[in-house]
C-alpha cells in the first residue's frame, strides 16, 4: 500500500459525476470529525498529466475545503487501479438484489402487456359477436381496424392504444 503524503487541495481535480454525489451533511459530519480527531483515513488519487483526479474520498475533501485547509492526506494510486476501485456493484449481495429487481420489473411488465392483451381480446370479441347488427346509417366495414368501427366503445386514447397494440394494429 502506498505511503500517504499531503496534496495541495486547488491541485486536486474533481469529476463533475462525482461532484453529483456531494452530501452536506456528511460533509458536515466528516469535518467536525476532523476537527475533533483530525483526518484519519487518506483520500485517493491519481495523475493525469500534471493534474490530481479525485478517484476516492469526495467528502473528505471536501469537509478539509470548509475547514480552510490546503493540504490533504491521501495516497496516489496507479491510474490501473482506480479504474478498477472495487464498488458496490461488485458485492455479490448488491448485484443479487439487482437481479432480482430487474426480474421483478420484467414480470410486472408482461403481467401488465397480458392483461392489456386480455381486455383488448374481450372488447374485440364484444364488437365482433354474431347477430350484432351495426347502427342505423353506418356501413360494415370489415376491413377497418377495429379502432374505427363504429361499435368501438374506447374513450381515452391509452385505451385506444391498448387496444391497438393487443390487436396487431399500427397507432
Amino acid at each position: 500500500m502506498p505511503k500517504p503524503e499531503s496534496f495541495p487541495i486547488e491541485k486536486i481535480f474533481v469529476p463533475t459525476k462525482q461532484k453529483k454525489a456531494i452530501k452536506p451533511e456528511t460533509v458536515g459530519e466528516i469535518a467536525e470529525s476532523i476537527l475533533d480527531i483530525g483526518q484519519q483515513a487518506p483520500i485517493s488519487v491519481r495523475l493525469d498529466g500534471d493534474r490530481l483526479v479525485l478517484v476516492e474520498g469526495l467528502h473528505r475533501l471536501e469537509a478539509c475545503k470548509a475547514l480552510g485547509e490546503t493540504t490533504i492526506l491521501g495516497v496516489l494510486v496507479p491510474a490501473e487501479l482506480a479504474q478498477h476501485k472495487p464498488g458496490l456493484a461488485e458485492r455479490p449481495e448488491v448485484e443479487a438484489e439487482r437481479i432480482k429487481m430487474a426480474r421483478l420489473k420484467q414480470l410486472r411488465l408482461e403481467k401488465e402487456a397480458a392483461e392489456a392483451s386480455t381486455a383488448a381480446l374481450k372488447s374485440v370479441n364484444a364488437a365482433e359477436a354474431p347477430g350484432a347488427r351495426p347502427a342505423k346509417g353506418v356501413r360494415d366495414n370489415s376491413r377497418a381496424s377495429p379502432g374505427r368501427t363504429a361499435g368501438s366503445t374506447r374513450k381515452t386514447l391509452s385505451d385506444w392504444i391498448t387496444q391497438q397494440k393487443g390487436s396487431g394494429g399500427r397507432y
